[in-house]
C-alpha cells in the first residue's frame, strides 16, 4: 500500500483535490488487486509520482520496466487475451484486472496502438479506465495516470 513517505510525509488530505482522488483510486487498485499485481502497481507508482523516471523508448519499454522491477521478468508474465489492433477481437471490458498490462486502440490519439498498465475503472459503463500511460520517446516526461476509452483492448498480459 503507497504510504504517506512516498508524499513526503504530507497527510492525503493536504493534497489538491486532484491529487488526493488519484492516490485514493491507486489505493483502492491495490487493494483489489492480487498479490502479484500489487507488486506492479506499486513499483509503477514508485517509478511514476516518486522518482519521476525517464525510460528510454516507448510506451511498451516503460511498462517492460515496471514489470521486470516487480519481479516478473518476459518469462514470468502469460498473455491472456490476444487480438489484433484493426480487426480485434476486443476483450471484453469485465475481463480486466489492475495490474494488467494491455494493449488498445487509443482512440484519444489517432486511433494508434497503445500500451499500458490497467489500474481501475473510471466509468465502467462507457469502458472509461485509468492507466498508467507512457508517452515515451522523445518527450522527456514521465509516465503518468491518465483516463483512456479501452472498448478496443486487444492484448492482456498478466504476471504468471
Amino acid at each position: 500500500m503507497f504510504s504517506a513517505a512516498y508524499a513526503g510525509e504530507v497527510p492525503y488530505h493536504l493534497f489538491k483535490p486532484k491529487q488526493a482522488l488519484l492516490l485514493n483510486s491507486l489505493d483502492a487498485a491495490e487493494r483489489e488487486a492480487d498479490l502479484k499485481s500489487q507488486s506492479i502497481l506499486q513499483i509503477g507508482r514508485e517509478m511514476t509520482l516518486v522518482n519521476r523516471e525517464i525510460i528510454v523508448g516507448g510506451c511498451w519499454d516503460y511498462v517492460d520496466a515496471v514489470y521486470t522491477r516487480a519481479g516478473f521478468s518476459r518469462n514470468d508474465r502469460k498473455v491472456v487475451f490476444k487480438g489484433t489492433l484493426k480487426n480485434g477481437p476486443y476483450a471484453d471490458i469485465d475481463r480486466l484486472k489492475p495490474g494488467d498490462w494491455i494493449y488498445h486502440v487509443n482512440h484519444s490519439y489517432h486511433g494508434i496502438e497503445h500500451s499500458g498498465i490497467f489500474i481501475k475503472w473510471l466509468d465502467k459503463g462507457r469502458a472509461i479506465g485509468l492507466l498508467l500511460s507512457y508517452r515515451g520517446e522523445k518527450s522527456q516526461k514521465p509516465a503518468r495516470y491518465r483516463g483512456y476509452d479501452l472498448s478496443h483492448v486487444y492484448t492482456i498480459t498478466r504476471a504468471k
